[in-house]
């Protein structure tokens, strides 16, 4: 197969020195891709800023903003036979982006906050025969709300993991379908649980419900 994998986090400017983000540290995305390559498989892997080592092998597509990263996907998605959603996009972007450095003025500020490209779900709406799986970190009502977000997205599979995912060298996962069953689950080193879920893909990708 030839997947798309994204990883990361997205960057998004209050000006030209600071933005927000997240912690993500992209291990997660990059084992995956790491895994899928020793696998045979052929990746092109959209990342967001990390201090890894590109996987070898691997189509590397580098971004900064969750714009960029959009636009990268969809560019290269009708390449693949699916996507692997691993990257931690920021969900919420300034209004507008401050020319050069804000500087103190000695008082409080106020940000006008709008939402970012919705990446996994514009990817949903173009996949297609393609297959999707993506990820959800959820802290409260964890199993609800990545269902919702299974459907929302039109992802054929949803992983889910907790808070304790970001930056940590493992993780604990959950794969949930479209009927809402937990369908497999891993727990490891994220290298370990890579290996896994890409076994676990390579078995049943082609069975995937694609209405």
């Amino acid at each position: 197969m030839r997947i798309l994998i994204t990883a990361g986090p997205t960057r998004e400017y209050l000006d030209d020195v600071r933005y927000l983000s997240n912690d993500s540290s992209g291990r997660m995305g990059y084992a995956l891709a790491s895994a899928a390559r020793s696998a045979g498989h052929d990746v092109i892997l959209v990342s967001g800023p990390v201090h890894l080592d590109p996987p070898h092998g691997c189509d590397c597509v580098f971004v900064s903003t969750t714009e960029q990263m959009r636009d990268a996907c969809v560019s290269r998605f009708s390449e693949c036979d699916g996507v692997i959603a691993a990257a931690a996009v920021c969900d919420y972007k300034p209004l507008n982006r401050v020319p050069g450095k804000i500087s103190k003025t000695g008082g409080p500020i106020t940000l006008e906050m709008i939402e970012t490209d919705d990446v996994l779900a514009e990817l949903g709406r173009l996949k297609g025969s393609r297959w999707v799986l993506g990820f959800a970190l959820e802290a409260a009502n964890a199993i609800e709300n990545a269902l919702q977000k299974l459907r929302a997205k039109n992802c054929d599979w949803i992983i889910l993991n907790g808070p304790a995912a970001i930056g940590a060298e493992s993780n604990s996962v959950e794969v949930l379908d479209v009927s809402g069953r937990v369908v497999t689950s891993f727990s490891g080193p994220k290298v370990a649980v890579a290996g896994h879920l890409i076994s676990w893909l390579g078995d049943n990708a082609r069975q995937a419900d694609r209405g």
